[in-house]
């Protein structure tokens, strides 16, 4: 199998229903982690300076009331899988609530979020809305040393091969471990090739490339389980996914996506 590792995204949608006491996180190892982000989240929401709360989280005044409010109620707060969760370029192109259920299965199979709160969630995960990214401050945790290793580790303990379509900021809070015998790794940047067929890197657009080629890929069936088979898949399905390196590949996005 393949796992796909996206980034999530810092707006979010409210609602979604009571957290059972049934429901498992994919990766349990990391529960020890998920515990001292919520701990050091609530500590630095209980204070009463709302502009310190909202310099450490990284959010804009306008935006910083609800944001705050949403992490001071974390606790009972209802929970949606986290592909529902996330909104933005990317999860509005991938449009995950209009999958079919086949598509829908195959996303939760193959895809892997990586938050500053949660760490490592699969895709249809039940996660609370939230505000923490990966560059927010938090009091006595420093999120590269909170969640990298363990991350990490966590990747590595599912043999799994893995792409990675995650933000530098995201990445570095759960590195690829490195290659192994039935385990490929590789990290994917994102061009557009234009209508005169020149490449060009993409910069905030690159998210919505990402995420229709998800789309596409979990719409077409299961995830090819090696690098190579994944580049054949994508041309197969419309999309030019090619190697770079041993541990790089690069998507490229028609212009007229």
């Amino acid at each position: 199998m393949t796992i796909i590792l996206l980034p999530p995204s810092e707006t979010k949608r409210d609602g979604g229903h009571p957290r059972s006491a049934d429901e498992t996180a994919r990766f349990p190892q990391l529960d020890e982690q998920r515990a001292v982000a919520r701990q050091a989240l609530a500590a630095l929401v209980a204070g009463s300076d709302d502009e310190a709360i909202a310099r450490a989280l990284k959010v804009g005044h306008r935006a910083a009331p609800a944001e705050i409010a949403r992490d001071r109620a974390l606790d009972g707060a209802p929970v949606m899988p986290a592909v529902d969760r996330y909104t933005g370029v990317l999860y509005d192109a991938l449009d995950a609530g209009s999958l079919s259920e086949p598509a829908r299965d195959e996303l939760g199979r193959s895809v892997v979020v990586q938050s500053a709160l949660c760490g490592l969630v699969g895709a249809l995960e039940p996660i609370p809305a939230y505000r923490l990214s990966a560059g927010s401050r938090l009091p006595g945790v420093v999120m590269t040393s909170l969640w990298a290793r363990p991350s990490t580790e966590a990747l590595a303990d599912t043999g799994e091969t893995l792409v990675d379509l995650r933000s530098a900021s995201y990445a570095a809070l759960g590195p690829l471990p490195a290659p192994a015998p039935g385990r490929e790794v590789a990290s994917v940047s994102v061009v557009a090739r234009d209508a005169d067929g020149t490449t060009r890197a993409l910069n905030h657009f690159n998210k919505r490339g990402k995420g229709l080629f998800v789309r596409d890929l979990v719409t077409a069936g299961p995830v090819p389980p090696t690098l190579d088979a994944l580049c054949t898949h994508a041309r197969d399905i419309g999309w030019e996914l090619r190697r770079t390196g041993d541990t790089a590949l690069e998507l490229v996005v028609p212009h007229d996506r």
